[in-house]
């Protein structure tokens, strides 16, 4: 069986709206998971895989059994598994990677499947304006935020973190917006971003995003392209590279 197809998928948010409502969403996640690991050379998940994750030295967030548990189960089958942390999960520490052996990045990065060139990020805090969140996520990734918070007992820190990620824009708003609706791509802040790194990085082949909630596939300049990849509240959209090409669809 041939087994050199790279998969991309991006902003799940378990956790919201409410835990029956996610564990349905979880378990296609998984039903994918599964079926796309019988020929993955590699399995790339963008960001916000939880709608709220924060480790402590001895805790993490219940929940989630299936899904750690068939990652785990690829990782330990020789696929390797790539999460890049979103806005969301942006206290995931080493759990993901000591336990369920996944490769866990922060900042973009450039990998080569190939021939290609990939660049890739979760996409939040990237191109022009919203000054507010890029503040925020200053704040968040201070180490000393994060110290003080860990001081909270989980009952009171976890409950705080769901309280508040229930009630921001993601959850609220983009679970009903996100789209495959054509867009105005000049608009577009990753598109932005994209044209502006395809000038310091010429070679890239694929600028690859999630954060945004749309579909979008774009040529930007000369051979590169860019992929948003969607979500997996309201579009279960993916991405896959096979044969030197990048393909957008749909998990029904």
């Amino acid at each position: 069986m041939t087994t050199n197809k790279i998969y991309f998928a991006s902003d799940f948010h378990f956790g919201i709206p409410d835990h029956d409502t996610s564990l349905v969403r979880e378990k296609r996640f998984i039903d994918w998971l599964e079926t796309v690991s019988a020929d993955a050379s590699a399995i790339f998940i963008m960001g916000d895989i939880f709608d709220f994750w924060f480790e402590y030295k001895t805790v993490v967030p219940k929940g989630y059994v299936r899904l750690l548990g068939t990652l785990a189960k690829i990782t330990d089958s020789g696929i390797p598994v790539h999460v890049f942390k979103g806005n969301h999960d942006i206290w995931a520490f080493d759990y993901l990677k000591k336990e369920i052996g996944i490769h866990l990045h922060r900042k973009a990065e450039i990998f080569e499947f190939d021939g290609k060139k990939f660049y890739l990020a979760h996409g939040d805090g990237l191109g022009p304006g919203d000054k507010g969140y890029k503040f925020l996520k200053y704040v968040f990734e201070a180490k000393i935020n994060q110290f003080l918070f860990r001081w909270l007992h989980p009952d009171i820190g976890i409950h705080m973190g769901l309280f508040f990620s229930k009630r921001s824009r993601m959850a609220n708003d983009l679970k009903n917006k996100g789209t495959t609706d054509k867009h105005d791509v000049n608009g577009e802040m990753l598109y932005q971003y994209a044209m502006k790194k395809a000038k310091d990085f010429p070679n890239v082949d694929f600028f690859i995003f999630g954060h945004r909630h749309i579909v979008l596939h774009e040529k930007i300049t000369g051979k590169a392209q860019l992929i948003i990849l969607g979500d997996w509240i309201s579009i279960f959209s993916y991405a896959i590279f096979e044969n030197g090409q990048m393909k957008t669809k749909y998990w029904k």
